[in-house]
């Protein structure tokens, strides 16, 4: 039932996201679909999904609920390794400036990895504490740069994830979001063999070091996508997991497409409401599901565990 509602509340957003916008269906048609609302619609589903799975990658290999890809200093080493190459090369492709951004989202993972090792996990707020001061220290020196260097625009549309500016040939990247969520499905079983530990998991057979690193490589991929394409997103990483979990257990293989349905139609809920809000004027996707995301994050610090008859799908 619950499957069927969601899903059903999913085409419900698809067809509002078709229909909202500030020019009329009646005036520009088919072109109008095709050039800007398609391609809208597909970037949030898509960037909704990506940062939603790259969140329960990062829960597993961390074993703490309360971590998401936005509290491990990841978009924040992305901007950086952004800026980096745009002073050194600007007129690079956007396929070389995804690299760069995913190999500088890596690094400012393994750093996040690095504290993680060495904090207390005792107290479980302890852990995205270190993550939100760690990317703090990253985006304050990602806007010293871009202060310095006259880019301060330039870093803020990647702060402020919007999807204003989506159109058709300038979002296709989005789309090895597909293929990266296919490789977590095959993962799954490892992914969630991780989270038991580094020592349950060697007894268990599993090469840890590897694992471990392919999950943070897809991670800090998907973050950079989702970075270059549309802007940085707080809390869908850390919501999306956790309502599943919460619903339907702890089964990752079985819940990896309702996290990443769950994620895409959130995001995708966000970006109409802030076209609806003021019309014609719009509320940035990310401004919106920051409200959202900072209520659920605080509901989740103090409800209780779900019961198994909760976990079902009825």
């Amino acid at each position: 039932m619950r499957r069927t509602l969601l899903f059903a509340a999913l085409v419900g957003l698809i067809l509002a996201s078709l229909a909202i916008g500030a020019a009329s269906l009646t005036e520009g048609g088919a072109w109008l679909l095709m050039i800007s609302r398609f391609p809208r619609t597909a970037a949030a589903l898509l960037a909704g999904a990506g940062l939603a799975l790259a969140g329960v990658v990062v829960q597993q290999a961390v074993r703490n609920r309360l971590v998401e890809p936005a509290l491990t200093g990841s978009p924040e080493a992305g901007m950086l390794g952004l800026l980096a190459i745009t002073l050194i090369a600007p007129g690079i492709p956007v396929a070389a400036k995804m690299l760069v951004a995913s190999g500088a989202a890596l690094v400012g993972m393994a750093g996040f990895l690095a504290l993680a090792d060495r904090v207390p996990r005792q107290d479980p707020m302890l852990l995205p504490i270190v993550g939100l001061v760690y990317g703090g220290i990253l985006g304050a020196a990602a806007t010293w740069i871009a202060w310095s260097t006259d880019l301060m625009q330039y870093l803020g549309i990647w702060w402020l994830g919007e999807f204003s500016g989506v159109m058709l040939g300038r979002y296709e990247w989005l789309w090895a979001v597909a293929a990266l969520a296919g490789l977590l499905y095959v993962v799954a079983d490892r992914i969630t063999i991780l989270g038991l530990g580094e020592t349950q998991a060697r007894s268990l057979g599993l090469d840890y070091a590897k694992t471990r690193a392919l999950g943070l490589i897809i991670v800090s991929v998907l973050t950079a996508l989702v970075l270059v394409t549309v802007g940085a997103f707080p809390f869908v990483g850390l919501v999306a997991p956790n309502l599943v979990s919460r619903w339907r257990g702890d089964n990752l293989r079985a819940n990896l497409p309702l996290v990443a349905v769950l994620g895409g139609a959130l995001v995708l809920a966000a970006d109409v409401i802030g076209r609806v809000i003021r019309y014609p004027f719009e509320i940035p996707a990310a401004t919106v599901f920051a409200v959202f995301g900072a209520g659920a994050f605080l509901w989740l610090l103090h409800a209780r565990p779900a019961r198994p008859t909760e976990q079902s799908d009825g």
